[in-house]
């Protein structure tokens, strides 16, 4: 059975159900247990299942990312969180000289079936410690499998399939993302990791696009058919594995990518798949293809600055309108001007921040 339920719920309950299923299934990270539950992610657990099974721990991040690698040695299958993206820089040594290497270098005898959720992106002037998106860094480490899922029904069953799977999983969370809501199935059900999916068809031009910036995109495709521009939106979903293959069959059908990516710029995610397309479709280009990004700085605390630094709707518009030969829209044109800073989301999301 389906219905409608939010982002957290969907994570909420993938978690639950995982736990249910699986005893060597346990949750250990910052605030879990804490009333707000990580934007609700993690509500009710504790109650649930005990202290020792969810678990929050010191802030001690690199220390307790080796005791869960250790657990998982031992036959657990842990699903850590660090609230923040920023906060995992701290435990990369663990990541990527233990859990990441593990497979290759026991010759494929056992993994490390560690789930490490991140939440990324702008909010409430949280600035450069708190905010950065840095899944092109993970995205770059052999080992890991790193997920973006921009739905609620791919929250939940790509969560079931990184928990089930029997090495690292990178779980990336925009907080954005939390409170949207969306059709999920009651049961527990599996989306694959390493396989993307069209969200919309088109012909004219391909937007390739991740985490909150698959919404984005969405959005100006409504804007740009309005002015007969038909985009297809490729939601990603997965960087690493990554399926070139569902991308270069886009790019081929229309000769034009943009590349929509909440990361910077330089040495992103965003240049690997320009990379992948000249290399493989140089010949069938129309015109050179694009990405969208943030700029080489860091994300600024001051409204007046986040104004300026986040890519939104009428940027991905306006790329598709100057590809296809039109002149640029501005958002008073489009319809779609925001009023406030581009750092706080609309009314409806009201926190926890």
């Amino acid at each position: 059975m389906t219905r409608e339920i939010r982002y957290a719920e969907a994570i909420l309950e993938a978690t639950d159900q995982c736990m249910v299923q699986d005893s060597r299934v346990y949750v250990i990270g910052l605030g879990v247990t804490d009333p707000k539950g990580i934007f609700g992610t993690t509500l009710g657990l504790e109650a649930k299942y005990g202290a020792r099974r969810v678990m929050d721990m010191p802030a001690s991040e690199n220390a307790m990312t080796g005791v869960a690698i250790g657990s998982t040695l031992v036959g657990l299958r842990p699903i850590m969180t660090h609230q923040r993206a920023d906060f995992a820089l701290l435990t990369l040594d663990q990541i990527i000289n233990n859990a990441s290497k593990w497979h290759y270098m026991f010759g494929a005898i056992g993994g490390v079936p560690l789930v490490i959720r991140l939440v990324i992106g702008r909010g409430w002037g949280q600035g450069p410690q708190h905010s950065q998106s840095i899944q092109a860094l993970f995205g770059h480490i052999p080992g890991l499998k790193v997920v973006m899922p921009a739905t609620p029904h791919d929250a939940k069953g790509m969560l079931v399939a990184a928990v089930e799977d029997d090495n690292p999983v990178i779980f990336f969370e925009h907080r954005w993302l939390h409170n949207i809501s969306g059709s999920v199935p009651e049961e527990l059900y599996r989306e694959p990791i390493g396989r993307s999916r069209v969200m919309r068809e088109g012909k004219d031009v391909t937007i390739v696009a991740t985490s909150h910036m698959v919404l984005e995109s969405m959005r100006a495709s409504e804007a740009l058919t309005r002015d007969g521009i038909e985009a297809e939106i490729v939601d990603v979903r997965t960087i690493r594995p990554l399926d070139t293959g569902c991308i270069l069959g886009s790019v081929e059908k229309t000769g034009r990518l943009i590349v929509a990516d909440d990361d910077w710029r330089t040495l992103g995610f965003g240049a690997e798949v320009l990379a992948i397309v000249a290399e493989e479709l140089f010949g069938g280009l129309k015109c050179p293809p694009r990405r969208i990004a943030y700029p080489d700085a860091y994300t600024p605390t001051s409204p007046s600055m986040a104004n300026n630094y986040y890519p939104r709707v009428v940027d991905v518009v306006n790329t598709a309108r100057e590809m296809m030969g039109l002149p640029q829209k501005s958002e008073d044109e489009l319809g779609i001007r925001r009023e406030g800073p581009l750092d706080i989301p609309d009314n409806s999301f009201t926190g926890p921040f």
